[in-house]
């Protein structure tokens, strides 16, 4: 594996342990502006003695620079399995053994989910689909279901289809489509461990085009797939470069049949450090608790993310596994006093 090298590319960036906290209370907390590649590898270098610590900190950096309000979102997939790429990490892939096989929803179940998801309080809701990029019958059902939505439910829609074409981009905006999601998944450097069949630059294309066309960029990934430390300061520069509106956090779910089934689960400190840090070179970015905390974090790990840094989450379950239920996740942002944001204010 390549370890990728640090840049230090603002005099001062190479911060020790001891003065990493203080560095980012000055920098981040009271001027907003995010640590560099070199001074978030220094926080997740930290030790577990610093952690509450750093979690106060992006707390705090988060409620400054974000406020109080909690964006909740439903996911829904529209075309399942099948997959022709060979992410190593995902069981929708029709090269891999795992169990999951290709499958559709119909158009009244779109509709349903998306009633659903609004019951909750969500104000986003995204249609996935797994495949490479979309052709001429997925376009066609996401432009149908997207009117039929509109028809029914007061909710914004997002979508993630792969891999865009400019043409496939000026469509979307053209439905409507407020945000659209497509994940660098990891650093650049750890990338071709992690898939082949296409490249970390074509990704990288798509979200650069969807940015142009006038929609919010969403783009996260997955931590706890080998990467380095190193390499996670550097997945977190790479998404800073983007300026992404949302950053979803997945964590490792090992899926059985997958490249990745045996990998072990990232600890929970791990995976909390890393949340801060994310925060922390992100202030002013919506990040969003995804896939795979239910089985690093647990319910105690919820509620100190949310205390942590995180400012979003995805309620109910995932495409191909099971979240926590929406009731427990609503209740706890009750409990913290954490309202969820509004759709009027968000549009």
């Amino acid at each position: 594996m390549t370890q990728a090298p640090v840049r230090p590319d603002q005099p001062g960036t190479h911060a020790d342990e001891a003065d990493i906290l203080d560095l980012a209370r000055e920098k981040v907390l009271e001027r907003g502006e995010p640590l560099t590649q070199a001074e978030t590898l220094s926080v997740l270098q930290l030790g577990d003695d610093r952690l509450t610590d750093l979690l106060q900190l992006a707390h705090d950096v988060r409620m400054k620079w974000c406020g109080p309000e909690v964006e909740v979102e439903g996911i829904i997939s529209l075309k399942t399995g099948g997959c022709p790429e060979d992410c190593h990490f995902c069981s929708q892939s029709g090269l891999f053994t795992s169990p999951v096989r290709s499958a559709w929803i119909d158009i009244p179940s779109l509709v349903e989910a998306a009633k659903q998801t609004a019951k909750t309080g969500a104000t986003e809701f995204c249609i996935v689909a797994a495949v490479r990029g979309p052709d001429k019958r997925l376009m066609s059902q996401v432009a149908a279901g997207i009117e039929a939505i509109r028809n029914e439910v007061d909710i914004q829609i997002a979508c993630s289809l792969g891999m865009l074409t400019q043409e496939q981009v000026d469509e979307l905006a053209a439905m409507g489509v407020h945000r659209y999601n497509h994940n660098l998944e990891t650093a650049r450097s750890h990338f071709p461990n992690v898939v082949t069949t296409h490249t970390w630059e074509e990704r990288e294309g798509t979200l650069r085009m969807v940015r142009e066309a006038g929609m919010e960029v969403c783009c996260g990934g997955i931590l706890g797939m080998g990467e380095s430390l190193e390499q996670r300061a550097e997945f977190a520069a790479d998404l800073a470069a983007l300026n992404p509106d949302e950053v979803p956090l997945n964590f490792l779910n090992p899926r059985p049949g997958t490249p990745f089934g045996d990998l072990d689960v990232l600890p929970a400190s791990d995976a909390l450090r890393a949340v801060a840090a994310f925060r922390l070179a992100l202030p002013r970015t919506i990040l969003r608790f995804a896939g795979g905390r239910e089985i690093t974090l647990g319910d105690l790990g919820a509620k100190q993310g949310i205390l942590g840094g995180i400012n979003a989450v995805i309620v109910g379950n995932y495409l191909t596994t099971l979240g926590r239920p929406a009731e427990a996740d609503l209740d706890l942002l009750v409990d913290l006093q954490m309202p969820i944001k509004a759709l009027n204010d968000s549009i």
